[in-house]
């Protein structure tokens, strides 16, 4: 999700936030009113377009500092590490057990975010957060392959099966022009659904099958990208990418946008595909806490949540939102799944500590055996 970054500064004034049930204050003090003046969030890159940021800031007559993250593992790895001065995080919902064992969250205050109203309720009260006492999801993505229409066909290639990225018969048609992510919970869930299984599997011999598969498949694929794939896919470089699906929709759209001589398409695939919802968060060291609230109450304004699909291609867990959505968006699967594709979309979980051990000491091997 890219970076940026905003250097208009709007002069700070005394902020009076309405509707939100923290302690009544008659009148901002000069330090409250610096400590209210930047907000700063940890997030996915590609999640969050200029625009809505700009939105944000006009409203609030505060800056928004924006830091990225390529995967799950990287950000949880930093904040394990003691980063700090973070105010929201948009984690992926599988991470947040693992956020909340480190003690770095803290408690939201719902009735400072009534726009949460808007969500609709299948997307709350998950495992990974139950009655939502840390988090409020605000986007999904769906693990995908996005693929250079014209080789593709020209190639009699199905990207409908994840064959076109594990089978070696199938890669020995595009050898080098196909990458995947860089983050060893997305590959290795894809492996696993190629394979048969559950892109949760706990078991030791499903997960050497996977690996197994991932490491036949390794001599043909041009790398583990991502962070460039997006442009990569774009200018016709690769052919074949293991992805999310917004960012496949990034892509598509920068094509056309360039008038190139071919179309990016994404395709789920039969063998199913793995789903990630991605929420808000509100760090324990926050150090503007009220700003974080209000930002989270913003973002699930119904047309401001509708801009998130509009601009970027996610998946919009805000019903309310689906008014503002532009109708090819919400018959687009990828996007907007019916009930036809949703039973083949498998929510990533929480690992427990041995699974998430044993796939992560496979993928260091992996990774070192390149």
């Amino acid at each position: 999700m890219k970076p940026g970054s905003i250097s208009r500064i709007v002069k700070a004034t005394c902020l009076l936030v309405v509707g939100v049930s923290f302690a009544l204050l008659p009148r901002c003090t000069a330090a409250e009113t610096r400590a209210l003046a930047e907000l700063n969030v940890f997030n996915w890159n590609n999640s969050l377009s200029q625009d809505t940021i700009e939105q944000f800031q006009a409203k609030c007559h505060c800056k928004v500092n924006l830091s990225y993250y390529g995967s799950m593992e990287e950000a949880l790895a930093k904040l394990a590490g003691g980063a700090r001065g973070f105010d929201v995080i948009g984690p992926s919902n599988y991470g947040i057990p693992a956020l909340v064992r480190l003690g770095a969250l803290q408690p939201l205050n719902k009735a400072a975010i009534p726009n949460a109203a808007n969500i609709e309720p299948a997307y709350l009260d998950t495992p990974q957060d139950p009655h939502n006492v840390f988090s409020l999801p605000y986007d999904f993505t769906i693990t995908l392959i996005g693929y250079n229409e014209a080789r593709i066909r020209e190639l009699g290639l199905d990207p409908t099966s994840w064959s076109l990225v594990f089978d070696p018969k199938v890669l020995s048609k595009i050898r080098g022009k196909v990458t995947v992510l860089d983050d060893p919970r997305e590959v290795i869930a894809a492996a696993l659904r190629y394979k048969g299984y559950s892109a949760n599997s706990t078991s030791a011999a499903q997960l050497s099958e996977a690996i197994e598969a991932i490491r036949q498949a390794m001599p043909y694929w041009a790398a583990f990208n991502s962070q460039s794939y997006i442009r990569e896919l774009t200018v016709g470089n690769i052919w074949v990418a293991l992805g999310y699906s917004n960012d496949i929709f990034q892509a598509k759209t920068d094509a056309l946008n360039a008038k190139r001589p071919f179309s990016i398409k994404e395709a789920l695939q039969k063998e199913g595909n793995g789903m990630t919802g991605d929420s808000f968060v509100i760090s324990r060291t926050a150090p503007h806490p009220e700003l974080a609230h209000r930002f989270i109450n913003f973002m699930l304004q119904p047309k401001i949540a509708a801009q998130l699909t509009n601009t970027l291609g996610s998946g919009n867990p805000n019903r309310a939102a689906h008014a503002y959505i532009r109708a090819e968006l919400l018959s687009d699967p990828a996007i907007n799944p019916g009930p036809e594709e949703r039973k083949r979309l498998e929510q990533l979980t929480d690992l427990d500590s041995q699974t998430r051990r044993a796939w992560n000491r496979a993928w260091t091997e992996l990774k070192m055996g390149q």
